[in-house]
């Protein structure tokens, strides 16, 4: 069922999706080679915690941390770990929710260890344009598909595959709530969109197919052909207008440039 939220529900989901902006923007500034994702979780749950919110992700369905760390091929996930060491070139995925107030926000980035390829730079920064180019489409009376073809036809423009079998979702007072919000789709499909939802929007855009594999750990999802793969994802809330994304502050549509396609 899809809940609407109401001006003072939507303005609570804005505190915790601007506290977990500056939780992303410390965890983003301490990605560095060497470092372990173990270490990397311990700061994510101590900077949630000081802030008087809840990780959404520890012990959620049993997942054991309150960040998913995903390297390379690793879509989404990924378990931190201390036998896990961040090596220069590697590109890493963190995804992480917190709850304030009784009220979820989750959010993703993908960053380069160190100095990375042209090529997954491309590929970080692809991502990240499949957001805003689906993001924007979240209007009142548009449809799921609508967001979802954007990402797609960005993604495979560049020559990407965009990963089906995980989807964005609805959230509010539940981390996971209705609709589902695929990263692909046909244009005038799926449910409509209404002022008062609220969703999270992820693409994971891989450079090779978008099959993938759930690993031995029951958690971790890769590329079943080993390509690497990036994720990114805000909090929106659809309104009258253009969209609110509640995890990225002060955000401006009116300076957002819309992506052009791929390469010529």
């Amino acid at each position: 069922m899809i809940t609407l939220k109401n001006f003072k529900q939507v303005e609570k989901m804005r505190e915790a999706g601007h506290l977990l902006y500056d939780v992303m923007q410390k965890l983003r500034g301490a990605v560095k080679p060497g470092m372990t994702t173990a270490a990397l979780d311990a700061y994510a749950e101590e900077l949630i915690r000081r802030n008087h919110a809840e990780p959404s992700f520890l012990n959620y369905h049993g997942f054991p941390k309150s960040i998913c760390a995903s390297v390379d091929d690793k879509v989404v996930h990924g378990i931190p770990s201390d036998d896990e060491i961040l090596q220069e070139g590697s590109i890493l995925s963190v995804d992480c929710g917190l709850v304030l107030d009784g009220w979820q926000a989750d959010s993703a980035f993908t960053v380069g260890i160190g100095d990375i390829s042209p090529e997954k730079q491309k590929l970080i920064e692809v991502t990240q344009k499949c957001f805003f180019e689906g993001a924007r489409q979240a209007v009142d009376g548009a449809r799921v598909g609508d967001v979802g073809a954007a990402v797609q036809e960005l993604a495979e423009k560049n020559g990407y595959g965009v990963i089906r079998s995980l989807t964005g979702h609805g959230i509010g007072r539940s981390m996971h709530e209705d609709p589902s919000v695929p990263n692909y789709g046909e244009k005038g499909r799926g449910v409509r969109l209404r002022s008062g939802m609220t969703m999270a929007i992820e693409p994971m855009i891989a450079m090779g197919d978008y099959n993938v594999v759930q690993l031995s750990d029951g958690w971790t999802v890769v590329t079943r052909d080993g390509s690497v793969c990036a994720h990114y994802e805000h909090t929106i809330a659809v309104t009258d207008g253009l969209p609110e994304i509640l995890t990225l502050p002060d955000f401006d549509w009116a300076s957002y440039v819309p992506a052009s396609g791929g390469d010529d």
